[in-house]
């Protein structure tokens, strides 16, 4: 299956992954902190990290900092806080799901599968042999489906992977009306557990991404969004 890197400075949490993870029958490696993450990193290749956020040497998110560097092997972070801030801050920094403690480990198993599946569809879209690309507003706003490549403007946009996976999906279907949960389950790739709260970030993060382009997402209060093309 998967080879997973659990990173925690709680034992007991390691310990609690582990189980779960090989009852999935997936390889676990242990970590007890970042810079102790970092190095596994620089030494071995994983298929998914879960890692937490407050631990001594290096913290959660300068440990995703240095490791994106090295490598985009998908990443789940843990916290015992559910502020926006910390969600907006590890999804900018590149993380593909952030989970609060705590948690439910078979959830976390949930997520763990979705995020891989997701990660592999990305792949085989980028192998497929021409490109689809979707151009609004004369040109200005461009998007290679194929590649995951955004352009405002004639200037690439760099997006988190979770937002390439929003935006990209809200293309496909614009000027459909979607609903959170519709959202969160064909982005997210698992069932709605409602948290509507993340999609909103991500919403927030991508209308900031887009710039002058951010109102063809529009709100439809108490139910979704919809990506509306401007004739």
């Amino acid at each position: 299956m998967y080879h997973i890197l659990v990173v925690d400075d709680e034992s007991r949490i390691r310990a609690i992954i582990r189980k779960y993870a090989e009852f999935e029958g997936h390889t676990v490696t242990e970590a007890t902190d970042g810079m102790d993450a970092v190095y596994k990193c620089r030494e071995n290749t994983y298929d998914m990290i879960i890692m937490d956020i407050m631990m001594p040497e290096l913290d959660g998110f300068s440990a995703c900092r240095e490791i994106r560097k090295i490598t985009s092997t998908p990443i789940i972070m843990l916290s015992a806080r559910g502020e926006e801030y910390d969600k907006i801050n590890g999804f900018e920094l590149g993380i593909d799901d952030y989970v609060v403690k705590p948690f439910s480990p078979k959830e976390l198993m949930l997520r763990v599968e979705a995020v891989l599946k997701r990660v592999g569809r990305s792949a085989e879209q980028t192998n497929k042999p021409q490109n689809q690309i979707v151009e609004l507003d004369g040109g200005g706003l461009r998007a290679d489906l194929t590649a995951r490549i955004v352009y405002i403007d004639g200037e690439r946009v760099e997006m988190s992977p979770k937002e390439y996976d929003l935006f990209f999906y809200m293309l496909e279907n614009r000027n459909i009306a979607l609903s959170r949960e519709k959202l969160i389950s064909e982005v997210w790739g698992y069932d709605f557990y409602g948290d509507a709260r993340t999609l909103d970030t991500h919403i927030k993060l991508l209308r900031k991404s887009l710039g002058k382009y951010s109102a063809y997402i529009v709100t439809l209060r108490g139910m979704g969004y919809r990506f509306e093309e401007v004739k």
